[in-house]
């Protein structure tokens, strides 16, 4: 009977997680005011993972306003680059705490901040409590105790012994990751199941390999989409050009429609014609809808992201991306390749039409705009009017345009790529 009560209170209230043995590990810890530990209380900038938030803070802690906070004591499994068993489990876990959460604080393990191995994050114990009327709870204990997590210096700090006893306890509970169980938020198939952000920074290493990513798709291109997706971590959208032909079903059409978002399953290539890696071999077996090989549906109602950016950042900005590999540093509109953007106030200064008849891109432009003392080039495709009519260069020569479109690399250079009129605004 005890148990069914315990197990009840878990499903009905979901913060406290009571155990048949009456511990509750998370709030056998004490949040102490005036101890000598650093203490402030912080608001979400953004998730990141399980063990990993940003945290708004005042500039006279971080001069950016927003702490990169990793936690002290535990180690989640990955969902910002390969995605690994139980990671989604984790990072889901952290963000339903602290989005329910009415006050949180952060606390260091000594008297200051202190940083972490790759020197951009602080180590941090996080606190929470969902009612002004209860008392903090450990979060990072919290993870521990629900076998979301593996150990990283969880006896070496100030509540060490309550952080380990948590962690054993998961193990002798086989809880989560140590239930030795399936994970069922994850895909068991051949392919490598990770982001947009980890295929686009390493893609030359997955090249020829079956990848399984989400993103938006935010535009159709012919027998190819666009599909992006929002890094937390660098505050960046990563993009990639799917290629699914002629042969999907209707269903696995509907899948890969404008505004949804969705998982793709296909194997890395690179399209020597566009001098770019695409992502191709689609499949969907309509007998079989949740076969891990299987482009799926996830939702809806979603639209790209249109990054307002600037010239000078398009042509010469540069990005440190932290992961796996290290610190590396990459040109912006690398990055920003196939993710969707929007720019203002370009001068049109000259446009090239093809005027092959022959050819499928007949009417198409390539525009070479200036802004700012930069250039510019915009290449579309062939644009049409309400009525049908074929825009020409007249309707845009010489005049100040804000255009949205893709990153797009062509000839050697990274460019503009916009295939619809309603995209080109004439100021």
């Amino acid at each position: 009977m005890r148990k069914f009560i315990v197990a009840t209170a878990v499903l009905l209230f979901g913060v406290c997680l009571l155990f048949a043995d009456g511990r509750d590990f998370a709030s056998e810890v004490k949040l102490n005011m005036h101890s000598e530990t650093v203490k402030q209380a912080v608001t979400v900038h953004s998730f990141v993972d399980g063990d990993t938030t940003h945290f708004d803070v005042p500039t006279t802690i971080v001069d950016s306003g927003v702490l990169k906070a990793r936690y002290l004591a535990i180690n989640t499994p990955e969902s910002t680059g390969k995605i690994e068993e139980w990671g989604k489990k984790a990072s889901n876990y952290t963000r339903e705490r602290l989005s329910k959460a009415t006050s949180i604080i952060i606390e260091s393990d000594n008297s200051r901040w202190n940083l972490d191995s790759t020197g951009g994050r602080y180590l941090v114990w996080v606190w929470y409590r969902t009612s002004e009327n209860e008392d903090y709870r450990n979060l990072n204990i919290e993870l521990l105790q629900n076998g979301l997590g593996i150990a990283s210096s969880t006896a070496n700090n100030r509540y060490g012994n309550v952080a380990m006893a948590a962690l054993n306890y998961a193990k002798e509970q086989k809880l989560n990751v140590y239930s030795g169980q399936k994970d069922p938020d994850f895909y068991y198939g051949d392919a490598v199941e990770l982001t947009l952000k980890e295929l686009r920074c390493n893609v030359e290493k997955y090249n020829g390999i079956k990848v399984a990513f989400e993103g938006v798709i935010t535009l159709n291109d012919g027998a190819s989409i666009y599909i992006e997706d929002y890094d937390p971590d660098t505050g960046l959208y990563y993009g990639i050009s799917v290629f699914y032909g002629y042969n999907l079903p209707g269903k696995g059409l509907d899948i890969l429609s404008v505004g949804n978002r969705s998982r793709i399953v296909g194997t890395v290539q690179f399209y020597e014609t566009g001098g770019v890696y695409q992502v191709a071999g689609l499949a969907y077996k309509q007998m079989k809808p949740k076969d891990p090989g299987n482009i799926q549906k996830i939702s809806d109602g979603h639209s790209g992201s249109y990054t307002v950016t600037d010239p000078a950042t398009f042509l010469d900005g540069k990005v440190i991306v932290e992961d796996g590999e290290g610190k590396r540093e990459f040109d912006y509109a690398y990055l920003a390749l196939s993710t969707t953007i929007e720019m203002h106030d370009l001068k049109v200064r000259n446009i090239h039409t093809t005027d092959d008849p022959a050819s499928s891109s007949y009417g198409a432009m390539t525009m070479v705009c200036e802004a700012d003392g930069r250039e510019i080039t915009v290449r579309t495709g062939v644009l049409t009017d309400s009525a049908r009519n074929m825009i020409t260069a007249d309707a845009y020569l010489g005049k100040v345009i804000d255009v949205r479109g893709i990153v797009d690399f062509y000839d050697g250079s990274y460019q503009i790529k916009v295939l619809a009129a309603k995209d080109i605004i004439i100021k």
